[in-house]
């Protein structure tokens, strides 16, 4: 285990049993029994390891998430998939998913609430990207009400799961909230959360940049093994630098790198910023 993974793992025991406010670098360097040199050759701050422990479950997660609708896509699996990912990462990293949403509600840290919309922004959108496939017109008038009536459940159930203790089958919990979903999906008609709320409360958020994608496109080109796998990368990268691909065959190649566990986020990142970059041209 490299260094950096080390501090990584031994802060997320301690953020989990006092928080991110009272942990300090002396405790979190002496839990790994290293140097604060060394732990300030890996990271500038405490809030800077905070931020990748952020990035490195949520980003995880996420994409996860994002695959799995993506991959079923308009498929009567696809809100179990959903909802199945979604409490499986959770559980498999509850330390940390305890931490978050203690710390949600707590932080003031103005870069970590920033990191924290950021990623409830891009669950916001898989999810909308989601119900929007499932259920098309039908759902025109309250598919941004169902956003939040999605996020509400899985907020709820993770914290019955992680603080509870209680026993979860996953299988049928996913299977329940695919119920529930489909009900209000088919039945509500009068929703809260229109589209004017919605955007207006995703303006107040920046989008990730060209530059931002480049860096990570870079990380996954480094750690790419197949060949279809670099040559699509690359061609990406390209189109990113010097736009001049259709946006069919950008979706090709999406759809070819998807699948390597490595390159999950930056499909995801970068579906996006196509997918943005195509409605403004039109």
């Amino acid at each position: 285990m490299g260094k950096k993974q080390l501090i990584m793992e031994k802060a997320v025991e301690l953020f989990a049993q006092q928080g991110f406010e009272l942990t300090s670098v002396q405790q979190i360097t002496e839990h790994c029994g290293i140097s604060k040199g060394a732990f300030y050759l890996s990271f500038k701050s405490k809030d800077e390891l905070i931020i990748a422990l952020i990035d490195q479950f949520m980003s995880q997660m996420i994409s996860d998430t994002d695959y799995q609708v993506t991959k079923n896509q308009n498929d009567e699996k696809t809100l179990y998939e959903f909802y199945f990912t979604m409490f499986k990462s959770s559980q498999k990293h509850s330390n940390f998913a305890k931490i978050l949403m203690k710390e949600q509600s707590q932080s003031f840290n103005k870069e970590l609430v920033s990191k924290f919309h950021h990623y409830d922004r891009l669950l916001e959108k898989t999810i909308l990207t989601m119900m929007e496939g499932l259920f098309g017109e039908k759902i025109e008038n309250t598919k941004h009400d169902l956003v939040y009536c999605i996020k509400g459940f899985i907020s709820i159930y993770s914290e019955l799961i992680l603080f509870n203790n209680v026993p979860v089958n996953l299988e049928q919990l996913a299977h329940s909230l695919v119920e529930k979903t489909n009900l209000l999906a088919t039945q509500i008609t009068t929703p809260f959360v229109t589209k004017e709320i919605f955007q207006l409360k995703r303006l107040s958020h920046e989008e990730v940049t060209k530059d931002q994608l480049l860096e990570i496109l870079e990380q996954s080109l480094s750690e790419a093994e197949e060949l279809l796998e670099q040559e699509s990368l690359s061609l990406l990268k390209q189109h990113l630098l010097e736009p001049s691909l259709s946006q069919v065959l950008i979706e090709g190649l999406l759809k070819n790198i998807q699948g390597y566990p490595n390159c999950k986020w930056i499909a995801y990142l970068l579906r996006n910023y196509f997918a943005l970059e195509f409605t403004e041209n039109k």
